[in-house]
């Protein structure tokens, strides 16, 4: 049986504002993680709406289809990374919807797992959303040479030390663990502030494994393709580089008259979301309708 989820979503009640749920709407969750945004979905959607629940991690698909067991045949679980969501969409009959979410975070319960997500977890350097795919970040460390691995941290990660921190990899081969990883990464360069040294690292790679930023090009179109008129895309960011293709995307958009921007800066959580769940002092919302 699944582990009961960790995960807090996060702007659980500004994406309710701006997504707008309806009784009867037809909804597609990209990113169903702990699945609280999808049973909020659900909620304000019934007693008849639909959703389409994709994630490409299967333990996240067990641990929702407990979670949302009420819901009965309302929702349809799909394991599928986001980047397929047109094919996904369209193979199950949701090809005019009246909302899409993307939650682009990790939930807790990734994080807490032993699949190297954090440096703070005991776990394989592993870092792939679906076990199934071939190369994890163990590969990527320990195999790329000094300047690919720099490249990568720096691009992904923007990690101004990129080089530093390659060079004591590559001395330090071979890597196995997530604590492995970070300890040498924190020996390398130091503690800088209040972010841990490895963190920007360790997004680098999670990001490189499960080529996400291209994940995330594919699925905006394919969303604008699957929205009914006056259907609503909400996507929740928490780096700078996927926030910049969001925001990128519907201001391009917005001037090739397909979406209408709903706020003109993106939705952050208010303090009192922040110190509930610190996780969330990152997110970004930004909400688009179509035209």
């Amino acid at each position: 049986m699944a582990e009961s989820t960790q995960h807090v979503p996060v702007l659980l009640q500004e994406v309710m504002a701006n997504l707008n749920p309806k009784a009867g709407d037809r909804l597609i969750d990209c990113t169903l993680g702990g699945a609280g945004h999808t049973a909020a979905l659900l909620d304000r959607s019934g007693p008849d709406g639909q959703l389409l629940a994709l994630d490409a991690d299967p333990d996240a698909l067990e641990r929702a289809r407990t979670r949302l067991a009420d819901f009965g045949k309302r929702v349809i679980f799909v394991h599928s990374n986001f980047s397929d969501l047109y094919k996904v969409a369209t193979a199950h009959g949701f090809d005019a919807v009246d909302g899409i979410l993307m939650d682009l975070g990790l939930s807790s319960d990734q994080l807490a797992s032993t699949r190297g997500f954090s440096f703070q977890h005991a776990g394989a350097l592993d870092m792939r959303f679906d076990p199934a795919q071939l190369e994890s970040a163990a590969d990527l460390v320990n195999t790329l040479d000094g300047d690919e691995l720099a490249d990568l941290i720096y691009e992904y990660g923007e990690e101004r030390l990129s080089r530093r921190i390659a060079r004591a990899i590559v001395m330090a081969r071979p890597i196995r663990t997530a604590e492995q990883l970070a300890e040498v990464i924190a020996d390398a360069i130091g503690r800088r502030g209040r972010l841990h040294p490895a963190t920007r690292t360790f997004q680098a790679l999670r990001i490189a494994v499960n080529d996400e930023l291209n994940a995330l090009k594919n699925a905006l179109p394919a969303a604008v393709n699957l929205l009914k008129p006056g259907g609503r895309l909400a996507v929740i960011s928490f780096h700078s580089l996927e926030d910049r293709i969001v925001k990128q995307f519907i201001r391009h958009a917005a001037q090739e008259k397909t979406l209408r921007r709903l706020h003109k800066k993106p939705i952050a959580p208010g303090e009192t979301e922040i110190k509930a769940n610190p996780r969330a002092r990152s997110a970004k919302l930004r909400v688009a309708e179509k035209v």
